[in-house]
């Protein structure tokens, strides 16, 4: 759906069709159950907030402005919703990562092996998909939540400094760190993963 489009809907939405608000929301749901996942880290606590923040973006509706995309404006309420409850909860919001001011780091953490050297049916298994869920869920709170507004939500840089309040060269040097801290974590496993892979087509008569 292009902007235009949600332009259009929200017009008539606003004017009384209510029912459309489904249609509009119903490409962003799994964007906004996924941010809200990223900062509370409970999926219970994740739809209640994503259901509350859906429900303040269609109350809200008649003041959203053109000058960002729905699904910024959206996710903008989203994190909101789930900081609140984070601070309802009484958790701790912003963990501290080191004494450092963020900065690229000047450290390379070991490149894995070339991605299309690993056998196919090893980055299909639901083992690997579930290695790299928890390399995310690992991440500190600020890099986590950058990582998934550009790699699952799609958002651009701009957009991601909107919705955090931040500069845009900071979430350049938070989505650098969080890709840096993710290879660093499963540089392991896809090491030991392909190494098997090799094992076993060796023993096969692979390298006659």
């Amino acid at each position: 759906m292009t902007t235009a489009d949600e332009q259009a809907w929200i017009g008539r939405i606003l004017a009384g069709e209510k029912e459309l608000f489904h249609e509009l929301i119903r490409p962003y749901q799994h964007a906004v159950f996924v941010t809200a996942v990223s900062i509370l880290k409970d999926e219970a606590e994740a739809e209640d907030v994503a259901q509350e923040a859906i429900i303040k973006a269609y109350r809200a509706l008649a003041s959203f402005r053109a000058e960002a995309r729905f699904s910024t404006w959206l996710i903008s309420i989203v994190m909101n919703e789930a900081r609140s409850r984070l601070r309802k909860l009484g958790r701790v919001l912003v963990e501290s990562l080191d004494t450092k001011p963020e900065a690229e780091e000047d450290y390379t953490p070991a490149l894995i092996a070339d991605w299309r050297e690993i056998p196919s049916e090893i980055l299909e298994r639901k083992e690997l998909a579930q290695q790299i869920r928890q390399a995310i869920e690992e991440l500190p709170s600020s890099y986590r939540e950058v990582f998934l507004l550009r790699d699952k939500d799609e958002l651009s840089i701009s957009e991601i400094a909107q919705v955090l309040g931040v500069q845009a060269n900071l979430v350049k040097v938070r989505l650098f760190r969080a890709r840096m801290l993710l290879q660093k974590k499963l540089t392991p496993y896809l090491k030991q993963k392909l190494s098997a892979g090799k094992r076993r087509f060796t023993w096969m008569g692979g390298t006659r």
